[in-house]
């Protein structure tokens, strides 16, 4: 390939190269025509990711060694020795079609002005050919210099590979930093790689399940799979490789992980290495395609562009993307288990061999072995011939507070297929519920949660054959970020936490209810198995309320636990969704919940597990507003189960809003206007309020009337809830809740509740709580004017909020969450109220959703009682109580059709880019 570029360039290759523009017009064409035949070799699958790496790293070497060989006729000569290198992953000979090409100029000593020139030369061809470089001028004794006090340069020289030049340089270079890297020096090598790596997971995420990986840096990626060949290489002395003799002589094998050849690991074990590595450079190379930079994060948009491309269909009800990267978790757990499996007998082989073994090994526990404070197995097949002891060995570690020596760990790896045998064995069950239901907050303990363990090891799944299932399986939207499994186990982590009071200060009322908790073991099951069955189609509460039936015996619970785990699985999501899409005001509300759930402690039960269960999604859909409605939720339901007051009992206690209202106005307020506010509310308006706000309300309508306004906005954030209550006061007129919403969506405001009340004197007190984008309540004074400014101009009609609206999407969504489809439906519902009909919609968030539902139902005629607003990542739920205009519900079926069939309308945008037509396409 040289030779051919040789033919081209030169007219008399000794004496007469080409006219750089020439040059250059060439290696152009070179590399736009390779470049083209390479990917579109790859997209046809007639090149392996790892192949086409390959073949761009060789199209790169021809041009940089070519472009090396006409520097020292574009410039002086000089008998000064350099060698042109790759170096990196470029140097190990793999190269991703975005990715930097890294070079070291190496010389013997300081470069002249020749050599400078010629170096030059070489930087501003590339870089005019449109190659991104990484480079370096060093001298051999530099290199070695700052390998030994950057770990960065020390790594890229590992995979040292000469182009160009003298190759002795590269030997030297080789030589000296191999003896550099003996004894005390190569120890530290594998600790600081052990150590890069540990910082790198910190920085680009230690959770490899997230749904939008690095797959490069990130747990479980490409990264982790090259530290294991540098130290693996390092531990048998050989750190630095070499390609001797020129690149038409000697071209570099297709390059595959070292260690799968050392000897460290099974053959099976080697296997899942080489496959790891070709699905990770597969998916990189399609990622930098798509992308057309050198993205390195599988993101929402692209990941069902790539599952295609790798053949990804849907199968059954798993759509072709879930099943990607399915398959992508799948190979990062995969890239953990090797390190747990090789790292350690890296380490210990290198220790072995220069004698650094610090710890004996002792007698432990229940015959198992002990060094320092760690515990393993006596032998390595001590699991293979009796299972059971995986579990005790873990049991006992769990009770004498010891940690798991890696080579433990890399055991139970190897040897967790056995634990299928165990899968009805009394005494196994009775150490699997000991460790799930380990306090997970006692930081004072050698291991304070067990459950990552038992997952990463597969001993879950093998020992409880529907965990399998879920493992590795992600939801394609943007409102969960872990997968299934991952998203479980952090449930019951932080189950442990709100049980150890960790989160008193955020959610008190959780913790003093789990202190009285009298079944607690039922709370944990049940929180591991609340998802069992997601990813199987169906409702997958109901199937896994089912499975519950089956596996809890299998785990040693009783018939009245089982019945219990299977009960919070089905409703798993009833409080959830009655707190935030429901009203609670509404006696039927609270009636119906309480009628399902029959049971106080049932209920506590219920309410531990929807926390949970919430704060394991994401750290961004928890926050104080929905914990207030969580708690009043529970409260209410609770005072009906403990016979307290019944929900339907209403005229007592509006009688006592009112007279709790009068007595904090007494002296405040003239009594004339005290009672002139405590005759305009209705029933549901002294019940939908605390004394507080009423207090409030009443000075609100008192300044309206001295002032003679007919607006009146006022706002009051409560950082305890985490909301801003925006109160506005006006004369009542259809659309008046889509005009609000529409000034609040100009504001990028989201309204979490409202509610709308109709005063007896015909005006409107409207109340809508608000967050910013952050979930957070409003407290720069100047936003919360801008945003009253804004409303009042909105009921002025002095602002085009149609208008302004359209600019607000113009912004647009980000094309990575565009991918997510999120199909539109309406539901109308006439039995969850006594006095509403209940419309619930789904549809894809965007500025001004709010807006375009309220004006269709205000075109309908419709008034609305009470809006709920909730999204779930890019999905918006909202509900609404609305009545006719004489106040009764919409009972006739045509009109009911008709509401329906305009809702619908207002969820789809009219106008949609192209990238917004595909995505819902």
């Amino acid at each position: 390939m040289i030779q051919s570029l040789h033919t081209l360039l030169y007219d008399d290759v000794e004496k007469k190269p080409a006219p750089r523009e020439e040059i250059l017009n060439v290696l152009r064409r070179f590399l736009g025509n390779g470049r083209a035949d390479i990917r579109r070799d790859f997209e046809e699958r007639r090149l392996s990711g790892i192949e086409a790496a390959h073949a761009l790293a060789t199209q790169a070497d021809s041009v940089v060694a070519t472009l090396a060989k006409l520097s020292e006729l574009y410039n002086p000569t000089s008998d000064e020795a350099f060698c042109l290198c790759a170096t990196g992953g470029y140097g190990a000979g793999l190269l991703a079609p975005f990715s930097d090409i890294d070079i070291l100029f190496l010389t013997a000593e300081e470069p002249s002005k020749a050599i400078t020139s010629r170096i030059e030369f070489i930087l501003y061809a590339l870089w005019d050919l449109g190659l991104r470089v990484g480079h370096a001028t060093r001298s051999v004794q530099g290199s070695v210099k700052d390998a030994a006090t950057d770990l960065t340069i020390q790594t890229a020289l590992l995979d040292l590979r000469p182009l160009y030049g003298d190759f002795t340089l590269a030997q030297q270079l080789r030589e000296s930093l191999s003896i550099a890297l003996q004894n005390d020096n190569l120890s530290k090598f594998l600790q600081d790689q052990i150590n890069e790596r540990f910082n790198r997971h910190a920085r680009f995420g230690d959770n490899p399940y997230v749904v939008e990986p690095n797959i490069k840096e990130g747990r479980g990626s490409l990264r982790d799979l090259q530290t294991l060949n540098w130290i693996g290489r390092a531990a048998l002395g050989c750190p630095i490789t070499f390609q001797p003799g020129p690149l038409e002589e000697a071209p570099p094998l297709i390059p595959t992980p070292a260690f799968a050849s050392f000897g460290f690991i099974t053959s099976r074990e080697a296997h899942r290495a080489l496959r790891a590595w070709e699905f990770l450079w597969t998916v990189r190379l399609h990622l930098h395609y798509i992308t057309g930079r050198g993205e390195e994060r599988l993101t929402f948009d692209v990941q069902p562009v790539i599952g295609g491309r790798m053949g990804y269909a849907t199968h059954g009800r798993q759509r072709g993307v879930e099943r990607f990267m399915r398959h992508y978790f799948l190979t990062a757990r995969d890239v953990m288990r090797l390190t747990h499996v090789l790292q350690p007998t890296i380490i210990m082989g290198f220790q072995e061999q220069h004698g650094e073994m610090s710890s004996d090994v002792m007698p432990g526990p229940k015959n198992f072995c002990r060094i320092a404070n760690y515990i393993c197995p006596p032998t390595p097949n001590t699991f293979e011939h009796n299972p059971r002891d995986m579990f005790r060995m873990l049991d006992c570690a769990r009770k004498n507070n010891l940690k798991l020596h890696p080579l433990a760990i890399q055991q139970l790896i190897r040897n967790a297929r056995y634990a299928i045998e165990l899968r009805d064995d009394p005494e196994t069950s009775e150490i699997f519920l000991n460790l799930l239901c380990e306090p997970s907050a006692d930081t004072t303990k050698a291991i304070p949660f067990w459950l990552p363990i038992l997952n990463e090891t597969d001993l879950l799944g093998r020992l409880l054959p529907d965990w399998s299932k879920i493992v590795g399986q992600m939801q394609f939207d943007s409102y969960h970020i872990y997968t299934v499994d991952e998203h479980t186990v952090e449930a019951v982590r932080i189950m442990g936490q709100i049980e150890a009071g960790h989160m008193a200060d955020e959610i008190p009322f959780a913790y003093t209810i789990a202190k009285g908790l009298h079944s607690r073991r039922v709370l944990y099951v049940a929180t591991l198995l609340h998802d069992i069955a997601k990813g199987r189609g169906g409702d997958h509460s109901e199937i896994g309320a089912d499975l519950a039936l089956t596996i809890c015996p299998q785990l040693g619970l009783d018939p009245e636990e089982t019945d219990t785990v299977s009960w919070l699985i089905l409703h798993h999501l009833l409080l959830s969704q009655t707190a935030f899409t429901r009203d609670i005001d509404d006696p039927r509300t609270i009636l119906d919940l309480a009628d399902t759930i029959q049971s106080p402690e049932r209920l506590r039960l219920l309410l531990l597990l929807t926390i949970a269960d919430m704060r394991a999604v994401s750290p961004k859909v928890w926050n104080a507003w929905k914990a207030t409605l969580l708690k009043e939720l529970f409260s209410r339901v609770a005072e009906v189960l403990e016979g307290g007051l019944a929900a339907t009992e209403q005229d007592g206690r509006v009688a006592h809003a009112r007279e709790l209202a009068r007595d904090g106005l007494a002296s405040l307020l003239p009594e004339e206007t005290i009672s002139r506010f405590l005759a305009l509310g209705y029933p549901g308006y002294w019940l939908g309020f605390d004394t507080d706000t009423h207090m409030r309300h009443a000075h609100m309508i008192h300044k309206a009337q001295e002032d003679n306004s007919d607006i009146r906005v006022e706002a009051y954030s409560i950082l305890d809830r985490g909301v801003t209550e925006l109160t506005v006061l006006c004369q009542d007129h259809s659309g008046l809740f889509a005009q609000i919403a529409g000034a609040l969506a100009i504001a990028g405001v989201s309204i979490v509740d409202a509610r709308i009340h109709t005063l007896s004197n015909g005006m409107a007190l409207d109340t809508f709580w608000i967050q910013d984008r952050d979930g957070q309540s409003f407290e720069d004074p100047h936003h919360v004017e801008r945003l009253k400014n804004l409303v009042e101009q909105a009921l002025l009609n002095t602002i085009d909020l149609k208008k302004e609206i359209s600019e607000t999407r113009h912004k647009g969504t980000s094309r990575r969450l565009r991918a997510i489809h999120v199909p539109p439906r309406v539901v109308i519902d006439n039995t969850a109220s006594d006095r509403f009909t209940v419309v619930e919609i789904n549809g894809r968030d965007r500025p001004g959703l709010l807006h375009d539902v309220t004006t269709s139902l205000s075109e309908q005629s419709l008034q609305i009682s009470s809006a709920h607003i909730t999204t779930y990542g890019m999905r918006a739920v909202d509900v609404f109580y609305v009545s006719d205009h004489i106040g009764m519900k919409i009972i006739d079926t045509a009109r009911l059709n008709k509401i329906k069939k305009v809702l619908l309308n207002s969820l789809t945008p009219q106008t949609l880019t192209n990238d917004e037509h595909l995505a819902v396409l």
